[in-house]
Order: C-alpha cells, then sequence, then structure tokens
C-alpha cells in the first residue's frame, strides 16, 4: 500500500526539527518499505500548503540533517486567528490548504510546530484531512507533552549565557539581566535560571512586585555579594500589570516609552537601589545551532511514533512524551491550550529552597 506524506514546519524555527523530520522519514522507510513511501516536503510552513510550494523529497534529502539545526523545509509564521480571514489578496487559506492536500494527493499532513500549528492542524482535521502534529518549541508550553524537542537546547543555550554573566557581573559589581524567551510560559526562563545559579527569577505566570527584587538584590549586596544574576522571562509583568488586560498593559508601555520589561526592571535598581544594572538579550541564539543530544534522541522518537501512527493510519492526533513513555494525544484534546508554570510546581518550590527569588 502507498502512502504519500506531506511534511511542513510552521512557526518560529528550533533546534531539532531536522532531527524529527529525518526520524519520521527513516521510520517510514524502514517500515512500509522505501516502494511504497512518497515524502511531499512542504515549503515555508502553511505559507507553502496554502500556495502549493511542495517537492517531492528523495531518501538522500534525509541524510546528515540530524545535526543540522532551522529547518530544511523553511518556515513561515501564519497566525492562526487569520486562518479563516481572507485579507486583501482575495486568497482563502483554508481551501486553499486542502486544495493543495488533493492537488498532492496527499495521504496524510504532518506538521511540525507550536501551538499556534496545532490549532490550524486541528482546523485542517476538523476539515477532514488526515492530520498528525508533533510538539515543537523551545517554550515547553505545549499542553499535553512533559516536554517538546527544542526545549533542552534552548535551556543548554540560556544556562551557557547565564554561566558567562557571573564572570562579568562580579568583575564590574554589576548586576545583570538576563532575557530569556518565553512570552506567556515561564519553563525555559525557570529551568534556565535553576541551571545557571540565577538569583532571582522572573516569569509571567508569577507577577513580580519591584520592591521585593529590588530588596533581593540589596540583601545580597549587604551579605558581601557584589552582583546579582537575574533571569527575565521576556513576557514577564508585575503586580500592577497582572491586573490588566494584554492590550491594556502594552498601551501602558508604550505611553511611558518602555521598550521591554527587561530594560524597565533594570531602570528600576538603578533608580531605587543605586546600584549598576545591565541588560543582555540573547534572542534568537536561543532558537539556532545544533540540537543537544537530548533534543537529538527525543525528535528521533517523535518521528518514529508519528510513522507508526501513519502506519496505523491513527489521524488526527499529535505526538506527547508522558511520564517517560512516547504517546500521542487527540489534537482535539491539546489545540488552544497552553502549558504554564504552576506557581505551587516542584521546580519553583526547589528553587525557593535554594534561597532563589520570584520578586513576590
Amino acid at each position: 500500500m502507498k502512502h504519500r506524506i506531506g511534511i511542513l514546519t510552521s512557526g518560529g524555527d528550533c533546534p531539532g526539527l531536522n532531527a524529527t523530520i529525518r526520524g519520521v522519514a527513516k521510520a517510514c522507510y524502514e517500515m512500509l518499505g522505501t516502494e511504497n513511501v512518497e515524502i511531499v516536503g512542504v515549503s515555508d510552513g502553511y505559507y507553502g500548503l496554502i500556495h502549493n510550494i511542495c517537492k517531492e523529497m528523495k531518501l538522500d534529502d534525509f541524510s546528515g540533517i540530524l545535526t543540522r539545526g532551522g529547518t530544511i523545509l523553511g518556515t513561515k509564521r501564519q497566525p492562526f486567528k487569520m486562518m479563516k480571514v481572507i485579507g486583501d489578496d482575495n486568497v482563502d487559506k483554508v481551501k486553499n490548504m486542502k486544495k493543495t492536500y488533493q492537488a498532492q494527493k496527499l495521504d496524510c499532513l504532518l506538521t511540525l510546530g507550536g501551538n499556534g500549528t496545532h490549532k490550524t492542524s486541528k482546523l485542517l482535521a476538523d476539515e477532514g484531512l488526515n492530520v498528525i502534529g508533533l510538539p515543537k518549541t523551545i517554550d515547553n508550553d505545549i499542553y499535553g507533552t512533559d516536554v517538546t524537542f527544542g526545549f533542552h537546547t534552548a535551556v543548554d543555550i540560556a544556562t551557557d549565557a547565564l554561566d558567562r554573566l557571573h564572570t562579568t557581573a562580579s568583575s564590574h559589581s554589576r548586576i545583570l539581566l538576563c532575557e530569556i524567551m518565553g512570552n506567556k510560559a515561564g519553563w525555559l526562563t525557570l529551568n534556565a535560571g535553576i541551571a545557571g545559579g540565577a538569583d532571582i527569577i522572573l516569569i509571567p505566570e508569577i507577577p513580580y512586585d519591584i520592591e521585593k527584587v529590588c530588596k533581593s538584590v540589596l540583601k545580597r549586596n549587604e551579605s558581601g555579594k557584589n552582583f546579582s544574576i537575574i533571569a527575565v522571562a521576556e513576557g514577564c509583568f508585575d503586580k500592577d500589570e497582572a491586573k490588566l488586560k494584554k492590550k491594556e498593559r502594552a498601551k501602558r508601555r508604550a505611553e511611558a516609552g518602555i521598550t521591554t520589561a527587561t530594560n524597565r526592571i533594570a531602570a528600576q535598581i538603578n533608580q531605587m537601589t543605586g546600584l549598576e544594572a545591565r541588560v543582555c538579550v540573547p534572542g534568537h541564539m536561543l532558537r539556532g545551532g545544533s540540537p543537544s543530544a537530548y533534543d537529538r534522541i527525543l525528535a528521533t522518537q517523535f518521528g518514529v511514533y508519528a510513522a507508526q501512527l501513519i502506519q496505523k493510519q491513527c489521524y488526527g492526533m499529535t505526538v506527547a512524551k508522558v511520564g517517560g513513555e512516547i504517546t500521542a494525544n487527540k489534537l482535539d484534546d491539546v489545540a488552544g491550550k497552553t502549558k504554564f508554570v504552576q506557581p505551587e510546581d516542584q521546580l519553583v518550590q526547589t528553587a525557593r529552597n535554594l534561597g532563589v527569588s520570584f520578586g513576590d
């Protein structure tokens, strides 16, 4: 039985995408027979699916990509909230994606991506397409899975940045704030903060009080510690902002001329403590480069499990890791949900028991 499989990567890139693509392809060829498998690569995520930018791939295309960062298929952000909106180009995106699926004679479509990708995957599944999702994000915020591929590599990179800040902070007697990606969920900042020995960790799920942040900094200074390291999730906000809606927070910050939460915190520390505070932003470096050994293994496991779902013709699912086991969830059960850090999470308590402040 022939299997014609489409694969796309959507949203932000991250380490492990190519390893997952390789895992799917090699497992499909092995389990179903090379002569029974045709793999179609969809370029630039859902944009390519909308505009039928596809190419049939060969066995050699999947060689040598296990360690390669980014994605060989390319990716673009295609916001879910705009999927059903017909814009100035008069393109019916949902209709076009279905047409591409049919024109390419696909038996199923694999979608590698984060929360937005999974919402569109569910939309396509609801439209009758055979879809399997694979959870990718450095934020680790996809509901229903303990971990996403790309996360551990990003933790390693962020931890390395924090490690390097310790020596320069100590040398110059500074407060150094490291802004780490994570707009809604603080998993990356929390893990890297603990691994990198941060003194203060600020995440969106635990709104901070700037006076308590400054108190923690001064306490270290008074105890003879001439520097502090603060790990800041880019999406964190203070307790006053926590009472506002997202648009209201954005408006207030714009009116105040605040570029980022991290820059504001640094300025407040300077003003309130008299100590020198500087900001470091690793930014997109957290998403770049070769995947860690952990992510190569996880991505390969996810890819192989997706191939098993194809073999069973089990669609409308997304692969997951739960309690150490690779499994799958229904897209209906996870799409549109975000996995947040709970304030009582054991990892948060671990940090608190070490004396780490969350500014609350």
